[in-house]
């Protein structure tokens, strides 16, 4: 499949890098590491295993990939979150390859590795079409294609629905699509055999209470802080206590903190 890129797509992709640069998306990323291991666990990677992180953010999967004795690569659209995963493994330890890049163009050779996963990563970039193709493309044959994908009707959906209540969302299909089996197995078509897609639930956990968790979000989150950069200022108090009442009424603590359950679609197939 072709990667060229048209002039609005080169224009949607630099917002979208620029999305993912704002705020700090390493710090939201510490409050689903859990999730992470859960999720690399379940893909048996073996020392030696030649191992891609797609949209790795500050190095969730990479980093238990290469506790495990893997052979691990990690690329990112966001150049903050690269270092950021380069500083965490550097202090670990750890010799992860992470450099900047873009999921629907990735500089690796066909056949390249054993495992290619990504944790609400991929999921975000324009394209689905070209990000499956590339996921593919860079897979051995018989290798493993592992991906975490938020669905439309769990947490992160009502949270982007929020979002498009105040701002538009972006020229291309909603992310969360890459959250229904039909979709995914659409996008993936008999390039993979082996297609196992299961609900999921990710732990977003907080020492801090909901109010706090959306004054979070609206200081790290790349796609909550350029909301508020876009939308008018009469709305940001409307907006933020929209995001507190989303907090509030999905936590399942009472004691101070926040723990809510995002449901995702893990994806796991084998490439023919």
């Amino acid at each position: 499949m072709s990667t060229a890129v048209s002039p609005e797509m080169e224009t949607l992709k630099t917002k979208l890098k620029t999305i993912w640069e704002a705020g700090d998306f390493s710090e939201v990323a510490k409050h689903i590491e859990t999730t992470a291991e859960a999720f690399v666990e379940r893909l048996n990677i073996k020392p030696g295993m030649k191992v891609l992180d797609v949209a790795c953010g500050s190095g969730n999967l990479a980093i238990i990939a290469a506790q495990k004795g893997a052979d691990v690569t990690g690329l990112d659209i966001a150049e903050n979150l690269v270092d950021a995963a380069k500083q965490r493994a550097e202090k670990l330890g750890l010799d992860i390859a992470f450099e900047q890049g873009d999921a629907e163009d990735m500089p690796y050779a066909d056949d390249s590795f054993d495992i290619v996963m990504t944790m609400f990563g991929a999921m975000f970039a324009p394209r689905p079409e070209v990000t499956a193709s590339e996921l593919v493309r860079v897979c051995k044959p018989g290798g493993t294609i592992a991906m975490a994908n938020w669905t439309p009707t769990g947490f992160a959906g009502q949270m982007f629905k929020l979002g498009g209540k105040y701002v538009p969302p972006p020229p291309m299909p909603p992310p969360v699509l890459w959250g229904v089996p039909d979709e995914v197995a659409a996008r993936f078509g008999d390039s993979i055999t082996n297609l196992t897609m299961t609900p999921q639930i990710a732990d977003m956990i907080f020492e801090f209470g909901p109010a706090e968790v959306a004054e979070f979000f609206k200081t790290f989150f790349g796609p909550t802080v350029m909301a508020l950069k876009a939308m008018g200022e009469e709305n940001h108090v409307p907006f933020t206590n929209d995001l507190v009442n989303i907090w509030t009424e999905n936590n399942t603590k009472n004691d101070g903190s926040t723990l809510v359950k995002g449901e995702y679609l893990e994806v796991v197939a084998t490439k023919k």
